[in-house]
């Protein structure tokens, strides 16, 4: 289980979309793929949880958050031997710990937390929520969402991880986060 978790050496820049539901992750990793004609890691935890509801009418349970770790980094190793300029990432371990100690009273599995700390980023890009929300299946807390991007912006203070805030029409935050990217790719190519 513990090598499913691990993050594999990769030759590229690691970019993080980061915050709560319905701030513009997606769309905005979409953009960002595009723009640097790169690849993007999908949250895998949409789809997983996506078929546990339309098979089951049952939402996310604390047991499924080992699963949707390990889905999720095998798609980000999978899709990191892909590019060597950046990978934009739509979630990362750290967020489903956030989503763990949220809805689960505290509590996070210590081998996702261990991992989730454990693996780097370049750089998260934590999304405001002055994006509207959008209802669906999955999303559930339409009036928690300063308490839920408050509980983002502190795991990233707390665990020391480097972040950019983006707020904003989607314009704005594309041009935030390229112009972010744009310096890490220069160091990045620096150093090869």
């Amino acid at each position: 289980m513990e090598k499913q978790l691990e993050q594999q050496p990769a030759n590229c820049v690691k970019v993080v979309l980061f915050g709560p539901e319905s701030t513009g992750k997606t769309t905005l990793s979409k953009a960002l793929a595009r723009h640097y004609n790169s690849v993007w890691v999908p949250e895998y935890a949409r789809d997983y949880l996506q078929d546990k509801w339309n098979n089951q009418r049952k939402t996310c349970e604390s047991n499924d958050l080992l699963p949707i770790a390990k889905g999720q980094m095998k798609l980000e190793n999978e899709l990191a031997k892909k590019t060597d300029s950046v990978l934009i990432c739509d979630t990362d371990l750290l967020e489903t710990k956030v989503y763990s100690e949220t809805y689960y009273s505290g509590i996070c599995d210590p081998l996702l937390e261990k991992y989730a700390l454990n693996n780097t980023y370049d750089l998260y890009f934590l999304t405001y929520i002055d994006t509207p929300w959008e209802a669906d299946d999955l999303r559930d807390k339409p009036e928690e969402r300063e308490a839920m991007f408050n509980a983002f912006q502190a795991a990233l203070i707390k665990h020391n991880k480097p972040y950019v805030l983006l707020k904003g029409d989607k314009k704005t935050r594309l041009e935030i986060a390229t112009k972010q990217i744009d310096l890490l790719l220069a160091k990045h190519n620096d150093a090869i």
